[in-house]
């Protein structure tokens, strides 16, 4: 705990950066989700008592699954995949946007609290960004056009956007960032990734994403949305007892 309190005061800016990121995704979420009830005439609280409380229970969910990360074999070390959306997906097509952006932030900050951060922050800020660029696309689209036909095209929306959002964004932000906080150059965190992967050129990054992120992203975005698609329906219920949707 004290060694992640030291850090935090060692990125102050970049803490802060996060948290802005956070607010903004987090009122986008809710403004998205207000359209949404009001054209479909649904009045009901965000902050509703038994969404807060089911809110809670797929966050805890989804830091054990985001404990249980692993490398791929065509991406360097640093880069693990875990299903930890896969609860706040279903959690989000429950209860909208804004729950789910709830989830993706109390997921992250349990993790920070129980495990830490071993990467200054900037795995733990891409972790719920790129999770948002998931789950946040799909779940608008579903509350606007409900139905098993329209989820499966949510999940596939939502599949695209974290596949060229988390793809671009490692190439513009993240990577450059990983580099600067850890003191090393671009250029030889580049090269962990063209020594692993063939396709990832030695100093290009944008090979580097193509070859080692993008692949990444798709086979999360598209683990999680054949699960998802196989689960919501029968635990829908259950998860909704006493809450109207």
């Amino acid at each position: 705990m004290n060694d992640l309190f030291q850090k935090v005061g060692e990125n102050v800016l970049y803490v802060l950066s996060f948290l802005a990121i956070i607010v903004i995704l987090f009122v986008i979420a809710m403004l998205l989700e207000k359209l949404a009830q009001k054209k479909s005439g649904d009045s009901q609280s965000i902050f509703h008592v038994r969404k807060v409380a089911m809110i809670g229970m797929f966050s805890a969910i989804a830091m054990i699954l985001m404990l249980f990360d692993f490398p791929l074999p065509f991406a360097p070390e640093f880069y693990k995949l875990d299903f930890s959306e896969l609860p706040v997906l279903v959690g989000t097509f429950a209860f909208g946007p804004a729950a789910g952006v709830m989830m993706e932030f109390i997921k992250v900050m349990l993790k920070l609290f129980i495990k830490g951060t071993s990467t200054v922050f900037v795995g733990d800020l891409a972790n719920f960004v790129i999770g948002c660029s998931f789950i946040l696309p799909a779940s608008v689209f579903y509350m606007f056009r409900k139905g098993k036909k329209n989820a499966v095209i949510a999940c596939i929306v939502g599949t695209i956007c974290i596949t060229v959002f988390g793809t671009a964004f490692n190439a513009v932000y993240l990577l450059p960032a990983f580099a600067e906080l850890y003191g090393m150059s671009l250029e030889n965190l580049l090269a962990m990734g063209s020594a692993v992967n063939p396709l990832a050129k030695e100093g290009d990054i944008v090979s580097f994403v193509i070859a080692c992120v993008a692949p990444m992203n798709l086979i999360k975005g598209t683990a999680i949305s054949i699960v998802t698609l196989l689960i919501y329906k029968p635990l829908s219920p259950i998860i909704k007892t006493g809450h109207r949707v």
